[in-house]
């Protein structure tokens, strides 16, 4: 009588542990499921997913903006156009042009000031650095978007 007891007792505590597992799970995919959703309604604000992958030779006459740290030019790309900013003698910045507030407005478009270090937006007065995107001035509450970049002396490739 004892065993039977026993066994009984054990398959009481094993069906309490599934079931409080299950309910875990449950718990823990809706805890999930609501963060992603949620991310997603941050993508309104941002820039469109478009794909880029452009090869740029560094050395050819109408980049010369780029032969010196610090210089920047535009190229056609990405959402709006893409924006290029030398940060070093191997590393530069790749930034899509459209501003991240109001993305969708026809008008949302940054564009780099006299001071040579800041993208601004004339429609919505946002400013961003060209050194790292970053907002410097709102209303923009997200950096410009950047695409990857990788540069072998010769070619620069802009891809995401």
């Amino acid at each position: 009588m004892g065993l039977i007891f026993l066994l009984s007792l054990l398959a009481k505590a094993y069906i309490n542990v599934y079931y409080k597992m299950k309910l875990f799970t449950v718990f823990a995919l809706l805890i999930i499921s609501v963060t992603i959703a949620g991310c997603k309604k941050n993508e309104g604000n941002g820039v469109p997913i478009t794909s880029v992958d452009i090869y740029l030779y560094t050395n050819n006459p109408s980049f010369s903006n780029l032969y010196s740290i610090g210089g920047w030019t535009y190229i056609t790309g990405g959402v709006r156009g893409i924006l290029i900013y030398r940060k070093s003698n191997s590393e530069f910045m790749a930034y899509d042009r459209n501003c991240t507030y109001q993305s969708s407005n026809p008008c949302a478009t940054v564009y780099v000031d006299a001071t040579n270090i800041l993208a601004v937006d004339t429609c919505c007065h946002s400013k961003f650095s060209i050194y790292d995107g970053s907002v410097t001035q709102g209303p923009a509450g997200l950096p410009l978007k950047t695409y990857n970049t990788t540069f072998d002396g010769n070619v620069l490739h802009i891809y995401n």
